[in-house]
């Protein structure tokens, strides 16, 4: 046989094979996954010593904002141009900018890396779901992607673990230096272990569309951060980033309807089912992000642990998340009903939500602990479902399409309400604080200074006064704004109980598209390829029929 035909011929998706390309999937996502998490109780410390205390909503804003722009781009793209080398762009991105973040001397220097992390991390994580969708058919997939829900629950603690023992005993560079080694190991493994054809685009990709989407998210997160400071939806600044973002909306819908090869084709909307998963992912995202953004804060503030103990408090979410993440998707393949775990879910988070509106400074651990675990079980129970109700809605030539598009919106959610409910918080707190440092008898410059560099290190170095009234203030702050959380969830669960029920495809992604064999078939002829080159090893023709 010659080398053409043999590179012509479609990959042959073994168990085993399956199972080494996971292994890459695995070590991308827990490099993404862990640095979201990690800043989390680094983060009053960093915005200490970088002297962005008011601005520290953008650490995770400018993540959000970069990650949601690229996402449907990779999604696209790796329709068109196979995901194998996206990949690996996407690890060797990342890797490079936590060096920048870890070397960054000011404030916004160090929030531009973030967002050339949030450029890497995006690929990262929808190439991973797709990728998946590629190898295995919907109705086997819950137990691979439970796994990959499991890592960001694993992450969940990890990060903040690590992040708040870098705090304590190093430094918080730390927090970032240690990307380096795990970002080396991920492209070494993704570059031998994911064997996937490459292909060459047969349409115009739609740069226009690229342009007017990134356009319209950029305005629709300033347009929530400037709208949530004092006064900002009274401000011209505000509204002129609103119409920014409406005028790039009408502009991209336009350029989608004229495209030969749309980034977001507009018929995916008429698709019920695609659209109903979807909404549910928007509405979590704008609760989920928010809550765990703040929450590790509001321990190491409010309740005066250090950020490592902080880290380990987050420890209940994590069992809950990948307990139920993992379970679900094993039930999925089993029975191969769905519809049941997003109900469960949004009601678990409801309760969860609820909870948090009872946090004080009074408020024991453990009780956090268990609001945490019940949080952490009902996002488990939505996250991997949603994703998998999508790709199975789809043709296979529009898996990555869909599976960004589907998480694009739980992106634009996230920083929404990170935006929204983070500048409630910040806006909340700042008054606060300036209420406690104006009592003491400070002026409002020295307050001002105060607040800009007040970390958890410093805190404890105060008054005893001033220490109690900022712990009160960080938690009169952040309690409240759980109450604006709880409607979204609401939403999320009249959602899934309309969610439309469709029998889950037998067919992975490649098979589908012809460019792999799966299932037994697979098996079949790698023994017989096993079996030729073992016969030529002995000498031996073998007999062909």
């Amino acid at each position: 046989m010659s080398t053409a035909a043999k590179t012509e011929q479609p990959l042959l998706l073994t168990q085993k094979r399956i199972w080494i390309i996971f292994s890459a999937l695995i070590a991308g996502m827990l490099l993404s996954s862990l640095d979201q998490t990690i800043v989390s109780t680094a983060m009053p410390t960093i915005v200490g010593k970088l002297g962005g205390v008011a601005h520290q909503t953008w650490i995770t804003t400018a993540y959000l904002l970069a990650t949601t722009i690229v996402m449907p781009i990779y999604g696209k793209l790796g329709d068109m141009l196979g995901r194998r080398n996206l990949f690996l762009a996407a690890i060797a991105i990342f890797t490079l900018a936590s060096i920048g973040c870890a070397f960054a001397t000011d404030f916004w220097g160090f929030v531009i890396f973030r967002a050339m992390q949030g450029l890497g991390g995006g690929g990262l994580m929808i190439l991973s779901q797709a990728i998946i969708a590629d190898i295995v058919p919907a109705n086997e997939r819950g137990k691979y992607m439970g796994p990959l829900g499991a890592i960001f629950g694993l992450a969940a603690v990890a990060g903040p673990l690590l992040g708040g023992y870098f705090v304590d005993h190093l430094t918080w560079e730390w927090a970032f230096y240690i990307n380096i080694p795990i970002g080396i190991a991920a492209f070494l493994v993704a570059f031998f272990a994911l064997t996937l054809p490459s292909k060459k685009a047969t349409k115009k990709i739609d740069y226009m569309g690229v342009v007017f989407l990134s356009i319209a998210t950029t305005c629709l997160i300033f347009f929530t951060d400037f709208g949530g400071k004092p006064d900002g939806w009274t401000s011209l600044t505000t509204w002129a980033w609103g119409a920014g973002m409406f005028a790039a909306i009408a502009l991209f819908i336009f350029t989608e309807a004229h495209a030969e090869d749309p980034i977001i084709p507009l018929s995916l909307f008429k698709n019920p089912i695609f659209l109903n998963s979807t909404a549910i992912g928007f509405v979590l995202g704008m609760g989920m992000f928010a809550a765990i953004a703040f929450v590790p804060t509001f321990l190491q503030m409010s309740t005066g642990t250090s950020a490592a103990v902080s880290g380990l408090l987050m420890l209940p979410m994590m069992v809950g998340l990948m307990g139920t993440s993992i379970w679900s998707g094993i039930r999925m393949s089993k029975t191969g009903k769905y519809k049941a775990f997003p109900i469960a879910g949004s009601i678990l988070t409801i309760i969860a939500m609820l909870w948090f509106t009872t946090l004080s400074a009074e408020t024991p651990i453990w009780v956090i602990c268990a609001q945490l675990f019940v949080f952490g079980a009902g996002l488990g129970l939505i996250m991997q479902i949603v994703v998998i109700v999508v790709q199975n809605s789809v043709p296979a030539a529009q898996l990555g399409t869909a599976t960004s598009t589907n998480n694009y919106f739980r992106e634009v959610g996230s920083a929404l309400g990170v935006a929204i409910f983070g500048a409630m918080f910040t806006t909340r707190l700042a008054n606060s604080l300036t209420e406690v440092f104006a009592s003491s008898g400070a002026s409002t410059e020295e307050a001002g200074n105060a607040m800009a560099t007040l970390d958890p290190q410093e805190l404890h170095k105060l008054p005893q006064v001033i220490q109690d009234g900022i712990i009160n203030a960080y938690a009169d702050s952040l309690a409240p704004v759980f109450w604006y959380l709880i409607p979204f969830m609401a939403v999320a669960l009249i959602l899934a109980l309309f969610m439309k029920v469709i029998p889950l495809s037998d067919t992975s992604g490649m098979v589908a598209r012809g460019e792999a064999i799966g299932g037994a078939e697979a098996e079949r002829l790698e023994a017989e390829l096993l079996a030729d080159v073992a016969a030529k090893d002995a000498g031996v023709t073998p007999d062909k029929p």
